[in-house]
């Protein structure tokens, strides 16, 4: 072998050594890297804001209704829905507060929707809950409960509207946690407080 394909053969193995030492150096000052992480466990935080934009977003509907009729509460009710409930994905178990008979049960979007701004002649005994001048809304939880992507609440929910009338409903909601990290209703139940009848004297 010639002394220039001995001296090749040197050079290109310090230079591999070089690269290798390069890199380890380069891969030390980086640190290790940053795991990506998917993370659907609901927390009572989580909770908490899911009850509190779901007062908002009943707010918003009967300021949209105030402010631009019935066509702009709908819109409005349109994006609460879709981003509040799961619809999406198939029934929702949702019985509203002052539905009845056939209509007791709003498992399907529209009939939400119904409930919310009414104008559907498909659910005519809706008038539209959320077209009420409502100014307040306010949760109070009795039970919080998380189970992996799954957390349910149980409590009151307190309106005030612009007269100052307040309107206090039992409610209990189930909510899912989905991987983009979105918080949905999949349960929602609510009705007003059961008034025992007044005992009679003799």
């Amino acid at each position: 072998m010639g002394a220039l394909s001995i001296a090749a053969r040197v050079t290109g193995t310090l230079a591999a050594g070089l690269m290798v030492a390069g890199s380890s150096a380069a891969f030390a000052e980086a640190g290790p890297a940053t795991p990506m992480r998917m993370n659907t466990n609901i927390s009572e935080a989580d909770i908490l804001q899911a009850e509190d934009a779901w007062c908002g977003a009943l707010l918003a509907i009967s300021r949209a209704y105030r402010e631009g009729g019935l066509s702009r509460a709908r819109s409005t009710a349109d994006q609460v829905i879709d981003q509040s409930y799961a619809y999406r994905y198939g029934a929702v178990a949702f019985k509203p507060t002052l539905s009845s008979g056939s209509q007791t049960f709003r498992s399907t979007r529209d009939g939400a929707l119904a409930y919310f701004v009414g104008g559907d002649p498909r659910f005519a005994q809706d008038t539209g809950f959320a077209l009420a001048p409502w100014t307040t809304c306010r949760v109070s939880n009795q039970v919080l409960q998380t189970h992996g992507m799954l957390g349910l609440s149980m409590g009151h929910v307190t309106l005030t509207d612009s007269g100052n009338k307040t309107t206090t409903v039992d409610k209990t909601w189930l909510f899912i946690k989905e991987p983009d990290g979105n918080i949905r209703i999949l349960v929602h139940h609510s009705s007003l407080p059961h008034q025992p009848a007044a005992a009679s004297t003799p």
